[in-house]
């Protein structure tokens, strides 16, 4: 009895095991299913080490890019920088710093040239050391209008009567208070003089009448003792 016990034990026993393997085999009566194989994290990052790298190593990776590119600081050795295809990096552009000039230095100014003689206009009344002739006057015009006596000019500086002078000539003034010969005034005054030639000048016009500076010919009439006459044009003589 006790046989046949153990006998029907063993046969169970056998028939779960059969029952076991059975179960584990795959049929071949039909194709295998195609899966997806995953990809290994090792085919997408590619490291110096033999350990691959986790998920704590990408986000670190990760981290150092997105730092380096909004604070303009290199990312850090081994770390790559993405560039948009087709965005080529501007250089730095230089901005010019305007020169400016030194303290207390003064500002040039333009000199006007004069060419010719320059006038040299004495106050009425007065009697200068020299005068320069200008366009239009004479020895005897001088001595009319400075009241002094023409032989003593002529003496003076060493100039005979009937030798010709020219603008720009220096002249000395005597000052031994001898006064000129005979009237001095040319034509009366106060009047109105009209300009009869381009080549005339307020200069001119002062020794046609004698005795007045050309200076307040000029005052007069608002012009310059310089300027350029036209014909017509009429000038008031105080």
């Amino acid at each position: 009895m006790a046989s046949i016990k153990r006998g029907a034990m063993v046969a169970f026993i056998l028939l779960v095991v059969a029952v076991s393997v059975s179960a584990c085999k795959t049929p071949y009566s039909q194709a295998p299913v195609a899966t997806n194989t995953p990809i290994s994290n090792q085919n997408l990052f590619s490291t110096p080490i033999a350990q691959t790298p986790g998920m704590s190593d990408v986000e670190v990776f990760g981290t150092g890019t997105a730092l380096a590119l909004s604070s303009g600081t290199p990312a850090p050795a081994g770390t790559a920088t993405n560039t948009p295809i087709g965005i080529t990096p501007q250089a730095a552009t230089n901005t010019a710093t305007p020169i400016v000039n030194p303290p207390n230095t003064p500002t040039p100014t333009a000199t006007l040239a004069v060419s010719g003689p320059t006038a040299t206009l004495i106050p009425s009344g007065s009697k200068p050391a020299t005068y320069t002739l200008q366009n239009g006057e004479f020895v005897y015009c001088i001595a009319r209008r400075f009241n002094v006596d023409p032989d003593e000019i002529l003496a003076l500086n060493g100039i005979v009567d009937s030798q010709t002078v020219y603008p720009g000539l220096v002249i000395k003034i005597p000052q031994t208070g001898n006064p000129f010969p005979g009237d001095r005034m040319l034509r009366n005054h106060p009047t109105t003089y009209t300009v009869t030639s381009s080549d005339e000048t307020v200069f001119g016009v002062a020794c046609a009448f004698g005795d007045i500076d050309p200076s307040l010919i000029a005052q007069q009439n608002g012009i310059s003792v310089n300027a350029s006459l036209t014909v017509g044009q009429q000038l008031s003589i105080p």
